[in-house]
């Protein structure tokens, strides 16, 4: 890179963590509180759809309804990543809270009782804004942050997902208990999750091209060296109005090269794992938690509690593991907290399935500090790192592309799970479904060690290796010329 180049990313991976670093935090944030909701909620809402009036869901259509919007973030993330790449940052962020906002509004507002195709549809529409949020909030947040505080800021933003998780059961108890019909709860809850996504579209839409993309992908040292006084209150110096240097990774050259295709398949793969266990748990806990509640509590006594059990566990394990994780991972790093808690998460859900009787009403202690145990490692591990990792080590014409793969690597496993854990139970009963959770975290702590770098401490551009990439290109773009020559 050239010297202006070098000293606008100088100015930002040295500075202080300061208010424009919490501004982008909070703008990034807010959309994660959301997907959060909007995902779980619909756990809530399966269990009270008969109860307002439709007719009882097959096992497919509540596997299918719980699952569609989690496929939809698949599509996404992809294509959402990608066009981070090709078109900046500036020109989609944003973009994906407005599609999240009408699939909210639309599934709760213009699904008809019984309407399972359209409740479907919404959903999906929804997943896509979702899937899109995950692609392009990480890759903002690497970018503005600072070298020392790095991990901490991109965790913080995905950490707001803890909020919308215990929120979602806490706002279902407030209308349940306030005495709200279920016939009206059920769409109230789906319309919530357009607030907290509306509220930051506006600044999302407002924030400009962050400065290494302007500076490094572009080669507009001007511009970056502008918005980044006018956004972070940060001078540089620039004494040209372009840089020599340009980074453009094809998608051919970023699925071909062995070195990159790695980070996919470490990203992705493990990611893949950890949603598997984490949304399959989580969107269909009232399911899961079901054992739990006494037999002589029906209808609506039936979903409060066993929205209360969720609600606990989401609070006292989950909430708690998120927050540690992300202010902790600057000095632990990224790939020692992954690899523990994989390593938990198989041995708590191994327990658990090996000694099948933990899960009856006879040991509900138990099992509620060993199911806790592996909410919080989910959490405390690959749950927040699996986030963190991607937009760090991508280099920076293909951060966004190899967020979006390796979010909808995660995605996948997510449906996977919500979609056949289910069927699993009722094929193996739970013990059979926590044997096989524990055999997918072994897996992941196998990617996490072979084919994921440390990040901790290096600058973006060093553990991204965006020089050599860069080096590279202008290789292939003089033996091109050579040719046409």
């Amino acid at each position: 890179m050239d010297s202006d180049t070098d000293r606008i990313v100088e100015a930002i991976n040295g500075s202080k963590a300061s208010g424009f670093h919490y501004k982008t935090w909070f703008t990034a944030g807010m959309g994660f509180f959301t997907d959060a909701y909007d995902l779980f909620i619909i756990g809530v809402v399966l269990t009270l759809l008969p109860l307002a009036g439709w007719q009882k869901l097959t096992t497919f259509e509540t596997s299918l309804i719980a699952s569609t919007a989690l496929i939809a973030a698949v599509v996404g993330a992809t294509i959402f990543g990608r066009l981070l790449d090709r078109l900046g940052r500036k020109a989609v962020y944003g973009l994906e809270l407005i599609i999240l906002v009408i699939g909210a509004l639309g599934s709760a507002f213009l699904t008809p009782v019984n309407g399972i195709a359209a409740l479907i549809a919404w959903r999906f529409i929804l997943g896509i804004g979702i899937g899109g949020d995950y692609a392009t909030s990480s890759v903002i947040m690497s970018e503005y942050s600072n070298t020392k505080n790095r991990g901490r800021f991109i965790g913080m933003v995905f950490s707001m997902q803890s909020l919308g998780l215990v929120a979602g059961p806490l706002v279902a108890l407030g209308f349940l208990t306030s005495g709200v019909v279920p016939v009206i709860t059920w769409r109230l809850l789906l319309a919530m999750g357009a607030i907290p996504a509306a509220v930051v579209i506006y600044y999302r839409r407002r924030m400009p091209e962050p400065p290494k993309y302007s500076a490094i992908v572009r080669g507009n040292v001007n511009k970056a060296a502008k918005d980044l006084t006018s956004y972070a209150n940060i001078n540089v110096s620039v004494t040209s109005q372009k840089a020599a240097a340009k980074s453009h990774l094809s998608i051919i050259r970023i699925l071909t090269d062995w070195r990159l295709l790695a980070l996919i398949i470490g990203t992705a793969g493990s990611w893949f794992l950890m949603d598997w266990a984490l949304y399959g748990n989580s969107i269909m806990s009232s399911d899961m938690l079901g054992f739990l509640v006494p037999s002589t509590l029906t209808g609506i006594s039936h979903v409060i509690r066993s929205t209360e059990l969720s609600a606990l566990i989401f609070g006292v394990a989950a909430f708690p593991g998120y927050w540690i994780a992300t202010f902790t991972m600057d000095r632990l790093g990224r790939k020692p907290i992954q690899i523990v808690g994989f390593a938990m998460m198989a041995i708590s859900f191994g327990i658990l399935g090996i000694f099948s009787y933990l899960a009856t009403p006879a040991y509900v202690v138990q099992f509620l500090i060993l199911y806790g145990i592996s909410y919080f490692f989910i959490e405390f591990g690959p749950n927040v790192t699996t986030f963190v990792y991607p937009p760090e080590v991508f280099p920076i014409s293909a951060r966004g592309t190899g967020s979006g793969l390796a979010a909808a690597g995660g995605k996948i496993g997510a449906f996977i799970g919500t979609f056949l854990n289910l069927f699993i139970i009722a094929k193996f009963h739970l013990s059979g479904l926590f044997l096989v959770l524990s055999a997918l975290a072994v897996i992941g702590l196998l990617l996490t060690v072979f084919l994921l770098p440390e990040p901790k401490g290096k600058a973006l551009e060093a553990i991204s290796r965006d020089s050599d990439y860069l080096e590279s290109e202008k290789g292939e773009t003089a033996k091109a010329a050579q040719v046409e020559n």
